[in-house]
């Protein structure tokens, strides 16, 4: 990251710039950095102007406690003043919730986009998504870092196997840097249910993109995503999965934020 910017907090945040035409910013997600989305940020820069950013508590960026998702939509908002005081947001899984929250808070945002945010569309789900708050809660609090890790490893599915084969990789010291901030972006996901009611606000188009070989229950999220914006639409990507091709996602982000 070669620029920085500061929040309202006084957290400096860390942040990329290319590209020319109107200007999106891309929010990463769970376990992740802005260095994740630099292969669709340069895909994208072909178009528009891309600014990617290091969450704060992440990357090269710096952290202000207490932590609120307020703090963090006001680092978005930052960013929109250092992107000319008006932008597009694309953000995913988690970072779709924050892009959400951002552009319903009132923020200059033109447009959004998300990915597959993995939002609860039952009872049990929002059950499951509990008890991961409870349990990561606790593992953090203890400063069990590893534990934490697998917790969201867990929830995303993956298999004990390929959990604890991540263990002994070369990438699992990241991982556990990363672990105090899967509380933010459980702090983001705000209980795991589809916000319909902060949705039904939203003044802006939205469009909700998943893929076609990712599970049922995804796709149908981010459905209930667009339908529940008054300006939603809903996008399939046949073959997809939550690991999106960037050179395919790029393409529908470009037409839809109007480069």
């Amino acid at each position: 990251m070669d620029k920085k910017t500061i929040s309202r907090d006084g957290t400096e945040l860390a942040y990329a710039r290319a590209g020319q035409g109107p200007a999106v910013i891309l929010v990463s997600g769970a376990m992740s950095t802005g260095g994740t989305v630099a292969p669709l940020g340069g895909l994208l820069a072909r178009r528009c102007t891309v600014l990617r950013y290091d969450r704060r508590g992440r990357g090269e960026s710096g952290d202000t406690p207490p932590y609120a998702v307020e703090r963090e939509v006001e680092d978005l908002a930052a960013l929109i003043d250092a992107a000319g005081g008006e932008a597009c947001l694309y953000g995913i899984s988690s970072g779709g919730a924050l892009v959400l929250e951002a552009a319903a808070s009132g923020l200059p945002v033109r447009r959004v986009a998300v990915y597959e945010t993995p939002f609860a569309l039952d009872e049990e789900g929002a059950q499951e998504r509990a008890a991961y708050t409870a349990n990561l809660t606790e593992a953090l609090a203890q400063g069990r870092r590893g534990d934490a890790v697998e917790l969201f490893l867990r929830l995303t599915g993956l298999a004990e196997e390929m959990i604890q084969r991540a263990r002994q990789s070369p990438m699992w010291a990241g991982m556990e840097a990363l672990a105090p901030t899967l509380a933010y972006d459980d702090a983001v996901m705000a209980g795991g249910r589809v916000p319909r009611e902060r949705l039904a606000a939203l003044g802006v188009p939205v469009l909700a993109v998943a893929g076609g070989d990712s599970p049922p229950w995804m796709r149908e999220a981010t459905r209930a995503v667009a339908q529940a914006a008054p300006q939603g639409t809903y996008r399939l990507l046949e073959g997809e999965t939550h690991m999106v091709d960037p050179n395919v996602l790029a393409p529908v982000l470009a037409e839809f934020f109007g480069a």
